[in-house]
């Protein structure tokens, strides 16, 4: 076989290296969006998608752009083990350390769903439901995080569930307006069960948007938030479900009739009785059944001592 001869080994050309024409104008953020990694996160699997940058000074001698390979390397250091804001914070400091020529603030924003198993109402059954969620990171002389979960829930309109009710109301008299005798309470349960709901009120899948700055950054604890929204509001939308669940699932309605403005009241109520934040924001989304349009409330708070 013939030997093929190869120029000598020279360095590469480093065209980022290069001067800019507008070197002295900066950038807030430059870097990579969508990378797919396998991370881990309060002992789970999460297929996740990561965006990661730096930001480029102005100089008037500066170099054209950044090396972002070297964010890449530094992104394996979250593959390592469970994700933790140590972690995060390693990471984010690798960003900088990989060109300190160019940088003093880095970011990482990560993004999946957290899958986790759920019991029925009643039943003994158990299915998978998949929780989006995304973390924020950023580092400049500290590192700031926050938390965002999504959570979905059932919600029933307190207005409709009053109409619905005044309409057995109407209809009960108008059945037995005309008897000759006082009503049994045989002939009232049998009426409820076959024409006791001439009308239902509405209902419909929601979703509860929280963003959290953890008092305490030593730990992420999404399943303990994730948690505490689903107690709160009172209706988490089910997996797998028997008759006695779906049943169980229609008191539970019934028993939490919620307007936006209430579920977002519920969550502000809870998210301030805990001792372990230091920010939060909240959305609630009623995707509506009734209107084209959805239902919208917002809340937010900051600590004293934490006040931008």
């Amino acid at each position: 076989m013939n030997e093929v001869a190869l120029p000598p080994r020279r360095s590469l050309p480093d065209a980022q290296a290069w001067r800019g024409e507008m070197s002295d104008v900066g950038l807030d953020w430059v870097g990579m969006q969508g990378i797919a990694l396998p991370l881990e996160l309060a002992g789970k699997p999460l297929m996740a998608k990561v965006d990661a940058g730096i930001n480029l000074r102005a100089e008037a001698a500066g170099e054209r752009g950044i090396h972002m390979s070297r964010l890449y390397l530094a992104l394996d250091e979250l593959t390592q083990g469970e994700l933790t804001p140590q972690r995060i914070g390693r990471t984010l400091q690798a960003f900088l350390a990989s060109q300190p020529e160019h940088s003093d603030r880095a970011s990482l924003s990560i993004g999946g769903e957290l899958l986790l198993s759920r019991p029925a109402l009643l039943s003994p059954q158990r299915g998978w439901k998949a929780y989006p969620l995304r973390i924020e990171a950023t580092l400049t002389d500290t590192l700031t995080l926050a938390l965002t979960v999504g959570v979905p829930y059932s919600s029933t309109c307190p207005s409709s569930a009053a109409l619905s009710r005044q309409l057995a109301q109407q209809q009960f008299q108008f059945d037995f307006e005309q008897a000759a005798e006082r009503v049994s309470q045989r002939q009232v349960s049998e009426w409820l069960l076959e024409q006791g709901m001439p009308a239902t009120p509405h209902s419909q899948r929601s979703w509860a948007w929280i963003t959290v700055t953890p008092e305490n950054e030593r730990a992420f604890e999404p399943v303990k938030l994730i948690d505490r929204i689903e107690h709160a509001l009172g209706t988490p939308v089910q997996t797998l479900v028997k008759r006695s669940d779906e049943q169980a699932f229609a008191l539970a309605n019934g028993q939490n009739l919620m307007f936006c403005e209430d579920a977002a009241r519920r969550l502000y109520r809870m998210l301030r009785s805990q001792c372990d934040y230091r920010a939060f924001s909240l959305r609630v989304e009623h995707q509506e059944s009734l209107h084209a349009h959805n239902a919208v409330a917002e809340l937010s708070w900051r600590g004293e001592h934490h006040a931008a």
